[in-house]
C-alpha cells in the first residue's frame, strides 16, 4: 500500500529459494510470498516474482546438473494461487556453459543441446502463470544464444527484464574514462546489446494475454438504460 501510494504501479520481489531445502526455511518464505500477494491484490497491482534459485556453489557442474529441477520446481510452487503472482521472472533452467553443441560450451557437458531444449519446455509447461527470463549477468552474446534456444524449445515465455548481459561492459569504462565514455558506449554498443536482445525477444516471445486473455475482450457497454 505504501508502494503504491508513492507512486509505484507495480511490485517485484526478489525471493532466493531452494525448492529442496528444508520445510521449516520454505514454510516461512511461502507465507511471505502469500503476504505479498495478498498486499498485491488488495490495492489492485501487478506483482512480479523473481525466484532466485541456489545452492552452496552455482557455479560448478554440480549445480548445471540440478538446476533443471530446482528451477522448474520453483515455478511450479509459485504458479500456485495462494500466491498471487502476475508474472513470474525467473531464470533459463539450464546453464549455457555446459550445453555441448552451443557457441556458449566451455568444454564440460551437462546436458547435450536436444536435453537442453527438453528442459526449457518442461520448465516452461509447469508454469501457469506468464513468466520472463532473467540474465543473470552472462554475456549479451550468451544471453542473445539462450533466448533462441528457448524460442527452438517452444517455451511459452513472454519475454526478458534484464540489465548486466546489456550493460555491465560498460561499468570497467566508467571506472577508466569517465562519465562521458560510458555515455558514449551506452549509445553504441549498449543500443546494439539491447536492439540484439530484443531481435532474439520478437523470435520466440509470446504476450501476457496468451495466458490470461484480454486483449480482444474490450466489451462495449450501452449508456442508455430501459
Amino acid at each position: 500500500r505504501r508502494l503504491v501510494e508513492a507512486g509505484a504501479n507495480a511490485i517485484k520481489i526478489l525471493l532466493y529459494y531452494d525448492p529442496a531445502d528444508d520445510d521449516a526455511v520454505n514454510t516461512v518464505k511461502h507465507a511471505f510470498i502469500e503476504r505479498i500477494g495478498a498486499e498485491c491484490a488488495a490495492v489492485d497491482v501487478p506483482f512480479f516474482l523473481e525466484p532466485i534459485t541456489y545452492r552452496d556453489d552455482v557455479s560448478g557442474l554440480d549445480w548445471a546438473k540440478a538446476k533443471p529441477e530446482a528451477v522448474t520446481r520453483s515455478m511450479e510452487e509459485f504458479s500456485k494461487d495462494q500466491y498471487r503472482v502476475d508474472v513470474l521472472k525467473v531464470e533459463v533452467p539450464i546453464d549455457m556453459k555446459f550445453v555441448s553443441g552451443t557457441q556458449s560450451f566451455t568444454g564440460e557437458e551437462a546436458y547435450t543441446r536436444e536435453e537442453a531444449l527438453r528442459l526449457f519446455k518442461v520448465a516452461a509447461d509447469t508454469a501457469t502463470k506468464p513468466f520472463i527470463y532473467l540474465s543473470a549477468g552472462v554475456s549479451n552474446e550468451q544471453f542473445v544464444e539462450t533466448l533462441l534456444l528457448a524460442a527452438e524449445s517452444g517455451a511459452d515465455y513472454s519475454g526478458v527484464l534484464c540489465g548486466r548481459a546489456t550493460w555491465q561492459e560498460g561499468v570497467p569504462i566508467f571506472g577508466k574514462d569517465g562519465l562521458g565514455a560510458l555515455e558514449s558506449w551506452l549509445s553504441t554498443q549498449g543500443v546494439e546489446n539491447i536492439q540484439a536482445v530484443n531481435n532474439a525477444v520478437a523470435v520466440g516471445a509470446k504476450p501476457w494475454w496468451t495466458v490470461y486473455g484480454g486483449k480482444d475482450a474490450i466489451e462495449v457497454f450501452d449508456p442508455v438504460l430501459d
